[in-house]
């Protein structure tokens, strides 16, 4: 009987292997499970996995709106940058009140905007990233898995990091790259986040690699549309224009249970 058991078991786990291998993305070599995912496939954005942030609020030029953030029914999640007016309004949505995590692989598949002055973004916060205490391993970093917009030309993706606050003692790391046909269809942007570094992926090519500002604690997930003056001049641009999500999900190692 306990051989039986034992063969059980065994069979079990050689199962669960092969269905992680098959759901986890070819790029990522350890043995990676899905432990958190949103499609969008549902009349609204699920609010058990997201919280809208800031709203009301306003944002160097735009103004935080709930409406600038809906699903559209075809299994996308669409955030707007708008124009009523003078007025500029943007969307935010992220995980701090639902889901933070350390460590793993995030992975989204969005369509970038495609106006002047929009930036938009897949990216990890830390809720202490305000301290201004030089310690990334302590109070966190912000993770851009990606940032894009049309300033600097069509095809180009931002990956950065930012620590220690966002006032005269504020940190930065980054790097752009370009990658051609990034501004049509949709493609896949992530990082495999781990003790000691991160490594990036567009499309599962690995795009940039750094052991700058690893954060040992855990972090959370935002999907957003500013309007900074990074992204060029919004004042030339014909709004709405919008960004649409896909997918997020999440990997974590996998744990024989």
């Amino acid at each position: 009987m306990k051989k039986i058991k034992i063969a059980a078991t065994l069979a079990f786990i050689a199962l669960r292997l092969v269905a992680i291998k098959a759901q986890t993305p070819e790029h990522i070599l350890k043995n990676y499970e899905l432990v958190w995912s949103d499609d969008f496939n549902g009349k609204a954005i699920d609010t058990l996995k997201w919280n809208y942030r800031d709203t009301g609020n306003k944002r160097n030029v735009g103004y935080v709106r709930t409406d600038n953030c809906f699903v559209d029914g075809k299994g996308h999640l669409v955030i707007e940058v708008m124009q009523v007016d003078t007025m500029y309004t943007i969307g935010q949505i992220g995980t701090q009140n639902t889901f933070m995590t350390k460590y793993g692989y995030f992975e989204c598949r969005a369509q970038m905007n495609v106006q002047p002055g929009p930036h938009v973004a897949f990216w990890l916060q830390s809720p202490t990233i305000h301290e201004e205490k030089d310690n990334p391993q302590q109070y966190g970093t912000e993770i851009d898995i990606f940032e894009y917009h049309i300033a600097e030309g069509l095809n180009n993706v931002y990956h950065n990091l930012h620590w220690n606050g966002y006032k005269q003692k504020h940190q930065h790391a980054g790097t752009k790259v370009k990658v051609d046909g990034i501004n049509r269809g949709f493609h896949t942007f992530g990082v495999e986040w781990t003790k000691d570094e991160y490594i990036f992926y567009v499309d599962g090519i690995e795009t940039w690699r750094t052991q700058e500002a690893v954060s040992n604690i855990e972090e959370y997930m935002i999907l957003s549309a500013e309007l900074t003056g990074w992204g060029g001049d919004y004042r030339t641009a014909d709004f709405p224009d919008q960004v649409l999500f896909d997918y997020v999900r999440v990997y974590k190692p996998f744990q024989n249970k």
